[in-house]
């Protein structure tokens, strides 16, 4: 093949590669998805309100047939119930449910502390700390959205520390419905003060190698938070 030949195919092909539509990053019914799971956890809907898909067509600007595939996901997710003779509503958390919830995060988040204590560098150390830091500006900001966020990083981080990847896939399959009960929790008077102390103590014990230390740390952590959570379910 001569040069001309080659200089006439890469011209052909750089025409063809100009013609390639670029795709957005997420469809509607994804954006729709995002939009209607971060109304629910920021409290926007609150716990029992309907969700009247004609009211919700109207706001997102999106179709009914996108919005009412939204609402099977959210119902997946255990964000979404639908109640008899009224249509889907916000969920409400199941006290006997959130109870088990709280139970399986206790006995993975504490087996992930007591694993990566012994084990923990420096830069893993330091990792977790930037991640309540970032919780503890969120707190501030009274940003629901961060500290779930922020929340849900310094799990992710502290299970891959320890090689608890299965583990965290159980954690991620509960996750909607664990970022319910904490938006639910969260919201209580001086809980991120008390949020904060707890995952520094957690990350106290892992920075001083103190297997058990760290385990009690996080099961005291869960203890805390379930009980404030039955507290609240039960008004």
């Amino acid at each position: 093949m001569s040069a001309a030949d080659r200089l006439t195919l890469r011209q052909e092909s750089d025409a063809v590669d100009d013609m390639r539509i670029e795709r957005p990053g997420k469809t509607l019914r994804e954006l729709t998805l995002e939009k209607m799971r971060d109304a629910i956890l920021d409290g926007r809907f609150r716990p029992g309100e309907r969700l009247v898909e004609r009211n919700l067509c109207e706001r997102l600007a999106v179709s009914r047939t996108v919005v009412r595939e939204v609402l099977r996901h959210l119902e997946t997710e255990g964000l979404v119930e639908i109640l008899p003779q009224q249509g889907p509503a916000v969920a409400r958390p199941d006290p006997k449910k959130a109870a088990q919830i709280y139970e399986i995060r206790g006995l993975l988040e504490g087996e992930a502390a007591r694993t990566y204590a012994p084990i923990s560098t420096a830069e893993g150390v330091a990792r977790l700390a930037a991640c309540i830091d970032r919780n503890e500006a969120a707190f501030a900001e009274d940003n629901t959205s961060l500290v779930l966020k922020g929340t849900n990083e310094f799990y992710e981080a502290l299970f891959h520390l320890a090689g608890k990847d299965v583990a965290w896939s159980i954690v991620q399959s509960l996750n909607m419905r664990i970022n319910h009960l904490r938006a639910l929790t969260i919201s209580e008077p001086g809980r991120g003060k008390n949020a904060i102390a707890e995952m520094r103590a957690i990350l106290a014990a892992i920075s001083s190698h103190d297997a058990e230390g760290a385990y009690r740390a996080s099961i005291e952590h869960i203890k805390s938070v379930a009980a404030l959570a039955a507290r609240k379910l039960q008004v």
